[in-house]
């Protein structure tokens, strides 16, 4: 009678929605990829209270368990656990296959659980993945019921279970009905489940904490995550090959500088001078005696004779400006992660795990800043300061992994987040917006100054000497801060290092916003679109992960990386809008509807024009590099990182910051912005530079 009176309440429920729903869209700069997904939230306020009871359940009862468990099963264990898991969700792989007249797809089921169940040891171990080259295949009944058309219905959050629907839920009591251990009751059966259980849990617990940790409304990039993961699974990209050959990456990329270049708007004069070549499955623009082109505004042209190159990256082989730029999620070092423990386990003793966390008093009556620190054994070594890129915490993995490359070198490691991230605004006083570096300079040396002192005091030491690197905005603030302690020393840095930083923040904002609000000019299809693009994210992923092989050409077009890029960035600024304007935590969705017309240049029209910048061409002016070119010319503490085709810079402020800087800049002739940094061309340099046994002999 219970399981009768569920499925009349889904059923009522999913008609009222039906009945109920309409067009909440609107004309706007971005996209909201939850509604494109899930639709209007009608439950919003139900769903967040089962959302933070959620969190609290999975905090104080679920997390100690996936503790213990990853303490007691080494990683490798816990992989053999989840395969076999895989592996027993053969039924309703197959009826689900066959409901919805994938009969490849049964057959693809059927091997690998024959496979699987036999050499492979109970499903321990995939060979016919390895050997036969038999994909998974991850169907489960709700994607039946999609296939029949059936509506999914309002989101929802249940306890436990969490992000659903009310065609999930169906589907998800489907599965249970085609789950074999349900209908054996016996003490073997029912540890075997809870093994199975915990162990899938534990395997969750590194997401739900960067869901955590990075985003200030963890419900809503929860939601849109969800969103995105059944449109996948619904249209069965998961089991696609969607990487593009490198022939058809580099004819989208083709298509797309044809498209670009032949607009009646560019200035760039398309003729028999210009030609599109291709040189190693790379495309590139080639014209008499230009080389490259400055940022994305098509009027600048950097010629040869006058900027050249310091570092050359050999076999690149560049799609474009904006492509590029990702190529910074391949940057890794070895042993930064490297553990035979999972993430949770209490024996985790990789690099990343031993990078402790505290937190400090700013301002009274304002939240505690958080930063992340690991000293070396010898207390009194020298102490490295990283500034990370726009948006990011105290946890981002690029900051970890120049954590690892300084402490390599025998320095101490202080990590904090980015001035424009949400956690560093609530612990500063609520006057505060973060965007004119002159004055996030001033916020960031009260932090710094204060952390360097706990750790000292803490430690009974004294740091040697103190080196800061930033990279992007962190960049602009390491340079702005030299500046700064330039005319009042009290950190007593020594060297400041900075890679890729804006030189005229305002160009690079209109930059970024220029490229997050393309997907308006092809906004058709864009819920297939952005799931194929979130499906080769994950394969490349994947392929990376489990083939350990080397990636260098990434898999997108230049519409599909703006996509992307343009989703990131101004989630990032959603999160500081959140923090600046103190939102309650109950129904936020006027708000969004309010952020999905705020682009970075209303950000910095609204809080950046003030008295002291009473236009943004005041903005502007203070919040460039060219404002503090008289210490860029005169000291020689510091080293510019900076790529020849960094799309938020152009031609003229690179040649005028290489004039300020001279030997103090090194230019990079490929990589875009930040997109070098896996290479190891630049982190040999970068290590020549941070170097102790070179700066003592010199």
């Amino acid at each position: 009678m219970r399981i009768k009176f569920i499925l009349l309440f889904l059923f009522f429920l999913f008609v009222e929605n039906y009945i109920f729903a309409q067009n909440m869209e609107s004309p706007s700069k971005y996209p909201d990829f939850a509604y494109e997904y899930l639709g209007y939230d009608r439950f919003e306020n139900f769903n967040r209270k089962m959302f933070l009871l959620n969190g609290a359940i999975n905090k104080y009862a679920i997390r100690p368990i996936t503790v213990i468990w990853s303490s007691v099963m080494p990683k490798y264990g816990m992989d053999r656990i989840k395969y076999a898991y895989n592996n027993i969700l053969y039924p309703r792989q197959l009826v689900s296959s066959i409901c919805q007249g994938d009969f490849k797809g049964a057959v693809h089921a059927s091997a690998r659980f024959i496979v699987n169940s036999t050499v492979g040891l109970g499903g321990m171990f995939d060979p016919a993945k390895r050997f036969l080259k038999i994909n998974p295949v991850n169907e489960d009944m709700e994607q039946a019921l999609a296939k029949w058309k059936i509506k999914q219905g309002p989101y929802l959050v249940v306890p436990i279970l969490s992000s659903s629907t009310p065609r999930g839920l169906i589907g998800r009591a489907f599965d249970a009905a085609l789950d074999p251990s349900s209908y054996v009751g016996s003490p073997v059966i029912a540890a075997v489940k809870a093994g199975f259980t915990v162990n899938n849990f534990t395997m969750l617990q590194p997401l739900s904490k960067v869901v955590e940790n990075n985003y200030i409304d963890p419900y809503d990039i929860t939601k849109k995550l969800y969103g995105l993961q059944i449109a996948i699974l619904n249209s069965n990209l998961d089991r696609t090959d969607v990487l593009n050959s490198q022939d058809e990456i580099i004819n989208d990329t083709k298509k797309d500088i044809m498209e670009d270049i032949t607009k009646e708007d560019s200035i760039i004069n398309v003729s028999d001078e210009i030609k599109i070549q291709t040189v190693k499955d790379s495309i590139q623009i080639v014209a008499p005696e230009e080389v490259i082109k400055g940022g994305t505004s098509t009027d600048e042209i950097i010629y040869d004779d006058i900027l050249k190159p310091d570092i050359i990256l050999k076999n690149f082989n560049p799609q474009n400006p904006v492509i590029d730029s990702m190529r910074t999620a391949l940057f890794d070092v070895e042993g930064v992660d490297n553990s035979i423990w999972g993430d949770m386990s209490l024996w985790n003793r990789s690099f990343q795990n031993r990078i402790k966390t505290s937190s400090i008093s700013i301002e009274p009556d304002r939240e505690k800043y958080k930063y992340r620190y690991i000293m070396q054994k010898d207390k009194n070594s020298p102490l490295a300061i990283i500034f990370p890129s726009v948006g990011e915490s105290i946890y981002s993995h690029h900051s970890d992994l120049f954590a690892k490359l300084f402490y390599d070198e025998g320095y101490s490691v202080l990590i904090q987040g980015s001035a424009f991230h949400y956690d560093f605004v609530k612990s500063m006083e609520k006057s505060f917006k973060p965007g004119i570096p002159k004055e996030d300079v001033k916020h960031i040396k009260t932090a710094t100054l204060k952390i360097v002192n706990e750790l000292e005091n803490k430690y009974n030491c004294k740091f040697s000497n103190k080196v800061v690197l930033g990279t992007s905005y962190g960049a602009m603030s390491t340079l702005f801060l030299a500046a700064n302690e330039s005319d009042e020393n009290m950190l007593n840095i020594s060297k400041y290092i900075s890679i890729n930083p804006p030189i005229e923040l305002l160009y690079a904002l209109n930059q970024i916003d220029a490229n997050s609000e393309e997907w308006i000019k092809d906004s058709d299809n864009l819920k297939d679109k952005t799931a194929l693009t979130a499906a080769k994210i994950l394969q490349t992923a994947n392929k990376k992960e489990e083939e350990n092989i080397k990636i260098e050409t990434l898999p997108f077009n230049e519409k599909e990386a703006k996509l992307i890029t343009g989703f990131v960035l101004h989630q990032k600024l959603s999160d500081l809008l959140f923090a600046i304007e103190e939102i309650p935590p109950s129904k936020k969705t006027d708000f969004y509807e309010r952020v999905k017309n705020t682009n970075y240049k209303d950000y910095a029209q609204k809080y950046l024009v003030t008295n002291e910048n009473p236009t943004i061409e005041d903005f502007s002016n203070s919040a460039s590099l060219h404002s503090i070119k008289n210490y860029l010319q005169n000291n020689s503490n510091y080293t510019i990182y900076h790529s020849l085709d960094d799309y938020l810079v152009n031609e003229n402020q690179l040649r005028q910051l290489k004039n300020y800087a001279k030997k103090n800049m090194k230019l990079i002739d490929k990589g875009a912005h930040l997109g070098f940094l896996y290479r190891e061309e630049f982190i040999d340099d970068l290590k020549k530079e941070i170097n102790l046994k070179q700066k003592a002999r010199l």
